[in-house]
């Protein structure tokens, strides 16, 4: 159980729900900050404003999936509110907190490291990853049906990528009939897409093999489909780049060539909150309990 521990939530989207739920049956103590909108009620929750002294004897200070932006906005769909971490109001944190996000921003990552608190980003995590790499790859396969007019079994996918995202995408289109192509760039990584029943190449030679691609996903974070790439698509190629944020496609010439490419990072907040919100929970707490040196029970 968490009796006695202060962990304050600043900000975020349906998936905090459930974070702060799951603090809530563990007997936290638990302040919201930016939630001034929120229909759900907790018992025994604590709202209140963005100003230092909300922070003072926080232990655990929970952040949305994405921090911060590069002005230190922190976003809240549950209220209109501006939120902004600053200096000050981290400073007012105990030394020994630590403070938890899903990816941090180079502002929250500077701030912090001046303050010399300990900053944790979840999707850093394998754990974390792979289990959210499941409402990723459905709600892939729900964009992909949205935008095409012909099925996925029977269709040529290509999947860019053998991350932890990578591995369970081109696992799903191939159990639903698609022929996959995994591009990859670690030896490997080849040799393990060869094992799985997918046709590898390596990513680097990606122009030579999407001549008959019907569906391309891209994982990697950086420009890879590129207007070279783009040129050599079928004019009915549909681009699905679940990148963070700005995705790893030529949206411009795409667009310019006529073919249809989506970015669509943070899946799992958008087509499965609740199990998104349910994963992060269970870590989460996992490490709280771990960080406080209490027992479970």
């Amino acid at each position: 159980m968490l009796t006695g521990i202060h962990v304050a939530f600043i900000g975020g989207d349906a998936r905090q729900l459930e974070v702060i739920r799951k603090f809530v049956e563990m007997d936290a103590t638990v302040t919201l900050i930016g939630f001034d909108n929120l229909d759900s009620k907790f018992p025994g929750v604590h709202l209140k404003e963005l100003e230092p002294t909300s922070l003072q004897d926080a232990q655990v200070l929970v952040l949305p999936i994405v921090g911060t932006d590069d002005e230190g906005n922190v976003e809240s769909i549950f209220s209109q509110k501006k939120l902004v971490l600053t200096n000050e109001i981290l400073s007012e944190l105990p030394k020994n907190s630590k403070i938890y996000t899903g990816m941090a921003k180079s502002y929250l990552k500077q701030l912090t490291a001046d303050l010399n608190l300990e900053l944790i980003e979840l999707l850093d995590r394998d754990d974390v990853a792979i289990y959210n790499s499941i409402p990723t790859a459905e709600g892939t396969l729900m964009m992909a049906i949205q935008n095409t007019d012909f099925t996925i079994h029977g269709s040529n996918a290509m999947v860019l990528g053998f991350g932890r995202t990578g591995i369970t995408l081109a696992r799903v289109l191939q159990a639903i009939g698609a022929h996959v192509k995994v591009g990859a760039r670690r030896p490997e990584h080849i040799a393990r897409i060869y094992e799985m029943g997918f046709t590898p190449f390596h990513i680097d030679e990606l122009a030579d093999h999407v001549g008959e691609v019907d569906l391309l996903f891209n994982t990697v974070p950086r420009l890879i489909v590129n207007a070279k790439v783009i040129a050599n698509l079928p004019h009915h190629s549909l681009i699905i780049d679940l990148a963070s944020k700005p995705g790893g496609t030529d949206f411009r010439y795409a667009e310019k060539r006529g073919i249809k490419a989506l970015l669509a990072p943070g899946l799992p907040g958008i087509v499965a909150p609740k199990t998104a919100g349910k994963i992060i929970a269970s870590v989460l707490t996992r490490l709280v309990l771990e960080q406080t040196g209490n027992q479970e029970g």
